[in-house]
Formats: structure tokens, C-alpha cells, sequence
């Protein structure tokens, strides 16, 4: 069999693709999977890093407003169709997986005019604008968030499987997270993360939090501030008089499963597969959308969490280390609170997302073979 994943632009839609490359490989181990990205997107090095070969197509998003950069984007849409079908005349596919960004737009809308079976995985609770057209010629779609499922029109099926996260995820055990960082078995552990390039706001908060938590017996920190802003922080650190041993920094989680594997809770962004890292270990939340994603998917990611009674929600707008800090302390002191929220973020966990989402495909394309 052959299959094509496509998504690209941000790891957000890249690492789900890798995900279920990697599971699909588990129960179809003779299947010939192939990538098609841009040169400009993460996916240029997370592919081949990850062993798998990559076709490159010329397209880029369309702005919000109309300019000269609105025509190169339509040119650009042009060239990236004719590129698309290209590869799909050239590799045959017997499927093809569309996991977002603008550039699984071309590739999957040919495949669904050529009679290929197509699945488009959507991980935010509002859906993007290429996922919203590809739902009018896909198959199936499979949702991130049951609450997108309103925002789709188009004739696709739309099944609700959660998003799909590295299996290591799961692998790793609380005192293994415990031992890789120095953290303290007795103390709760409050993991925080703004993301992979770190957040200033949130930065910001903690350190005032980090003072005041500073020397505790009941709770330590483990916080990554981002590679880029280490350096400042710790200089604001040592401007404080420095942290006692319970608050850990570094400037980036080489090793998110084993930090997940030892947080009681966690401040975090809202991005979407993050959050189904954090459900699917049932570890609640304390979530600060980034205020500058497209369409303020953030924010209805972290409502639905909210929602669902697994997470607090503080907009970045209004967080500040006193907001911050009432939350936190206000967990540490009603753990019955904690454990609902714990219970309600396993509940909402879809820890096999990839699994299902891997087995449907494979029997749409194994199905649509059968008719050829």
C-alpha cells in the first residue's frame, strides 16, 4: 500500500502526521509512506529526521487583506496544484492523510478529484480555513475536539477521535520523570511551558510565582522558559536574591514525556497537541491561550478543556503572578478539586487517537482497492 501525509508549517500539524506515519507502519509494516511539505515549513527537517522521504511543493498561505502578496499567494496556489498532481501521477497513492496547513491543500484536493480515498485530521476546536474548503471533496474527517464538528459543511464523514500523540507519551513513569529532573517524590509538581520557543507573559507570571513558592516543602516548579529567553530570566533570578532548590529552570524539555510523567499540574499554552499530552495523562491545567493565534484557536481549545472541567483558563490579556499565583495556591489547597480536575482531564484524554485514526484510513484505502 501506498500513503501520502501531508501537513506543514508549525510541529503542531507536522508531529501528528509523523505520529500516525509511525502507527501506520505498525499495522501496515510493508507500506510505502511518503511526505509532501514545503521548503519553508519544520517539516524540511523534522521528516527526514524522522526516516521518512519528502516531496516539496511551492505554496504559501493567503493573508487576510488584499495585496501584492495576496497574487504571489495565488500564483503560488497554481504552480503548488500542478506540483501536487505531479506527485500523486508519479507515486499512485492508494491514500492520502491531510493533517493541516495550507500546504495538504493542493495534494488532497487532487487526490479526492483522482478517486483517492483522502482523510483530513483536524487537531483544534476551531478548524483551520484549508481543512474547512477540503471538507466539501475529502472522505472523512477526524476531529481533534468534537466541538469543530459544527464548523464543517462539506459532504465528509466526521468522526471524533481526539489527536494523536507520540507513544512514549504513555511509556514513561512518574519516578522516571522524577529522577531525570532532581524533583522530590513527596513534593506536587507544577510543570510550566509556554511552548517550544517559550512565553514572555507567562515568564513573566512565574517568576513572581517562583519567588513566592521558593523554599516551600510542599511544592516544587519545573519551568522551561524557552531557549531564547534563559539567559534573561536567570538574570532576573539572580536580580530576586536567587530560588531555592524546589524551583528547577531550563531552557527548553528535551524530554517532554518523562517532564509530563512527573507534573501534578501544569501551565501551559493551548495548543492542541499539547493539551492531548496533557488528557491523555490526565494531568489538569492551568491554560494561557497565545493571543496571537490564527483565528484565536487557542482560546477554544483551552475552553473546551475548561468546559469539560480538566482546566482553568487565564487569557493573557489579564494574567499577571497574583492571578496566577491565587490559582496555584488554591490547588495546593483543595486537592479534592485537584483530583476532579485530574479525573476530568483522563476522561478527556484520547490516548489511542492515533490508532483509530490509522486503522479507519487503512480500511477506507483497503476497501477502495477492493472496488478497483
Amino acid at each position: 500500500m501506498k500513503i501520502i501525509l501531508s501537513g506543514g508549517g508549525t510541529g503542531g500539524h507536522i508531529y501528528p502526521a509523523l505520529t500516525l506515519a509511525d502507527t501506520i507502519r505498525e499495522l501496515e509494516p510493508e507500506a510505502e509512506i511518503r511526505f509532501v511539505g514545503t521548503r519553508h515549513g519544520l517539516e524540511k527537517d523534522l521528516v527526514p529526521r524522522a526516516g521518512y522521504p519528502i516531496d516539496f511543493i511551492d505554496v504559501q498561505g493567503f493573508r487576510r487583506s488584499l495585496s501584492l502578496d495576496t497574487l504571489r499567494s495565488f500564483y503560488k496556489l497554481g504552480k503548488g496544484l500542478w506540483e501536487a498532481k505531479r506527485v500523486l501521477d508519479e507515486f499512485r497513492p492508494d491514500l492520502v492523510i491531510g493533517t493541516g496547513g495550507y500546504v495538504c491543500g493542493p495534494i488532497c484536493f487532487w487526490a479526492a478529484l483522482k478517486g483517492v480515498p483522502v482523510c483530513v485530521q483536524e487537531q483544534n476546536a476551531l478548524p483551520g480555513v484549508t481543512n474547512k474548503i477540503l471538507s466539501r471533496f475529502v472522505e472523512r474527517i477526524f476531529l481533534g475536539y468534537s466541538e469543530a464538528d459544527k464548523y464543517f459543511k462539506g459532504k465528509a464523514r466526521k468522526i471524533f477521535t481526539g489527536n494523536p500523540i507520540r507513544a512514549d507519551i504513555l511509556r514513561c513513569r512518574r519516578e522516571d520523570g522524577l529522577r531525570a529532573f532532581g524533583l522530590d517524590a513527596d513534593k506536587m509538581t507544577v510543570l510550566v511551558a509556554g511552548g517550544s520557543l517559550g512565553a514572555a507573559s507567562i515568564n513573566k507570571a512565574v517568576l513572581q510565582v517562583e519567588k513566592r513558592l521558593s523554599g516551600r516543602d510542599d511544592v516544587q516548579v519545573l519551568h522551561a522558559t524557552g531557549k531564547n529567553n534563559y539567559d534573561q530570566y536567570m538574570d532576573e533570578v539572580k536580580a530576586a536574591g536567587g530560588f531555592a532548590g524546589n524551583i528547577h529552570i531550563e531552557p527548553y524539555l528535551y524530554d517532554m514525556p518523562l517532564a509530563l510523567a512527573a507534573a501534578d499540574l501544569a501551565v501551559f499554552r493551548s495548543g492542541a497537541i499539547g493539551l492531548a499530552e496533557l488528557t491523555a495523562r490526565g494531568i489538569p491545567s492551568i491554560l494561557v491561550p497565545f493571543p496571537h493565534a490564527t483565528a484565536n484557536h487557542q482560546e477554544f481549545n483551552a475552553r473546551a478543556l475548561e468546559a469539560a472541567g480538566a482546566a482553568e483558563v487565564i487569557l493573557d490579556r489579564e494574567l499577571t503572578g497574583d492571578a496566577l499565583q491565587e490559582k496555584i495556591e488554591d490547588l495546593l489547597l483543595h486537592k479534592d478539586r485537584l483530583r476532579r480536575m485530574q479525573k476530568a482531564a483522563r476522561q478527556a484524554g484520547r490516548p489511542r487517537a492515533a490508532q483509530e485514526i490509522a486503522r479507519q484510513s487503512l480500511a477506507l484505502a483497503r476497501g477502495t482497492r477492493r472496488v478497483r
